[in-house]
């Protein structure tokens, strides 16, 4: 009894001290990867499967190699991360397995446009499903698309700095709409297509404007549609019992978001045509005026409150990749520290707004996808190769979830494949990507490796981090949580 009282002291004190909180419980981490993952990728990516695979047949196999590609990769990732219990995933297993240079480019790429550009690409298909409806069938302006868009990214800047708790319940509420909304287009998609209106699908695999350059892109634009598979494994240290929760959340995300996945593009193929869903920038509203003219001008709404728990999920994930980053040393202190009452690591989801806002006032979506997926899934690539290095390297490290050594090799190959071909088949936005995931390299050396930063500037950085601490109510991390 004593015992028992001496630790309920003990963890009551920890409690007391800054840090970010296990809250995350099976239903919430479900809800997270599905969250995150059903957003605007299935509502605007269709376009580019079959604008870049060319035929609905073949477009429908991108779909489902995709959804198994992205199983694979979640499934590697499960195995990183009830392996290693640190937060931060891509960063921590490079950093684990590889070493601090690819950490510290994976970390550079992701802040400096990768993660712009996918809450830009995001907020953007949030904005056009506010907004195309009301001016409908004319054009909806630009600009006000793009007002929109930052009205929904500052709400979810919003709940995240003031509210773990409130982020996690916007993501179960969110996530639950928008599964509600997938329903909406299966269900009168197949009724219909069981009643025999199976037209759209005869030559389905015509190959007439199939080139095999293009292929890459209709798998960049499907792979877009499943990412966030990996998002639960950037907030490791605040799920509760990850060993278990972790590999049931992924499993069971990724079979309900594969099923749904395929079964809502055979919907959208059996009220369209593949050339009315080409000429669609909208395609669930399109669907909709077709198969649901009673509840149409509803599927908007529920089509941008799905983008927008896709935007809370990635605000909520990803600044926990900077947190730990900065907590390794590898980027400035001021992004390590917490909120001393909200326990949010503040200064990180802040350090977001600026950089997405600027992208998304000159972004374009599918030049947007593109430019970012090279150097997402080269990092993705090569944080399984690392897990296959540690396992050769440590072969006695504790894994409490492996997985067949099969899946790793295949998922890394395949992904290294994709990176190698859109190289060639989009060399411009590829190109880019890439050269500015280097541009990290005399970054890191300049100031990581060497610190060769006049003392000047530091005394300066030092004084202006000093200010942000105080102005900002944040503190270093008083309890280990890994």
């Amino acid at each position: 009894m004593g015992g028992s009282k001496r630790e309920a002291v003990a963890e009551s004190d920890k409690d007391e001290g800054v840090h970010l909180r296990r809250r995350i419980s099976l239903l919430p981490a479900v809800s997270f990867i599905v969250g995150t993952v059903v957003g605007s990728g299935i509502f605007i990516a269709p376009k580019g499967v079959l604008m870049n695979s060319g035929s609905v047949g073949l477009s429908l196999l991108v779909w489902a190699l995709c959804g198994v590609l992205s199983t694979f990769g979640a499934l590697c990732y499960a195995e990183l991360g009830t392996s290693f219990k640190k937060s931060g995933g891509h960063y921590t297993y490079l950093l684990e397995t590889l070493g601090p240079l690819p950490a510290f480019l994976r970390l550079w790429a992701e802040f400096i446009f990768i993660r712009p550009a996918v809450a830009s690409y995001v907020s953007l298909a949030f904005g056009r499903y506010v907004v195309e409806p009301i001016y409908m069938p004319c054009p909806a302006p630009p600009a006000l698309v793009k007002l929109v868009s930052i009205l929904g990214i500052t709400f979810v800047v919003a709940v995240n700095c003031w509210s773990v708790s409130l982020a996690s319940r916007t993501q179960v509420t969110l996530t639950f709409i928008k599964l509600f909304a997938l329903a909406l287009i299966i269900v009168p998609g197949i009724m219909a297509l069981a009643k025999g209106q199976t037209e759209n699908f005869q030559d389905a695999f015509d190959t007439k404007t199939f080139t095999l350059t293009k292929l890459p892109l209709a798998f960049y634009s499907g792979l877009y549609a499943y990412g966030g598979w990996f998002y639960l494994n950037f907030v490791t240290e605040e799920v509760i019992n990850p060993n278990r929760n972790i590999p049931l959340a992924i499993s069971l995300s990724m079979i309900t978001i594969t099923v749904c996945y395929v079964l809502v593009n055979v919907a959208y193929y059996t009220m369209m045509t593949g050339d009315e869903l080409l000429m669609s920038d909208a395609v669930a509203v399109t669907f909709a005026s077709r198969a649901l003219q009673g509840v149409a001008s509803g599927v908007p709404i529920l089509v941008s409150l799905s983008c927008l728990g896709a935007l809370n999920g990635g605000f909520f994930g990803a600044p926990r990749m900077l947190f730990v980053g900065a907590r390794e040393g590898q980027f400035p202190a001021i992004f390590s520290m917490i909120h001393i009452r909200r326990k949010t690591p503040l200064p990180a989801v802040l350090l977001l707004y600026p950089l997405v806002i600027i992208m998304v006032s000159r972004g374009e979506i599918f030049q947007l996808i593109n430019f970012a997926s090279f150097s997402r899934w080269f990092f993705i690539a090569l944080a399984t190769l690392g897990l296959l290095v540690h396992r050769y390297r440590f072969p006695d490290h504790p894994r409490p979830f492996k997985v067949p050594l099969i899946l790793i090799v295949t998922f890394t190959v395949v992904c290294f494949c994709i990176v190698g071909m859109s190289l060639y088949s989009d060399p411009w936005n590829t190109g880019g990507s890439c050269a500015l995931t280097l541009s990290g390299v005399p970054v890191y050396y300049l100031t990581i490796k060497r610190s060769y930063i006049p003392i000047r500037w530091k005394k300066a950085f030092n004084y202006c981090s000093l200010h942000l601490q105080i102005l900002l109510e944040v503190a270093q991390q008083e309890v280990q949580t890994y």
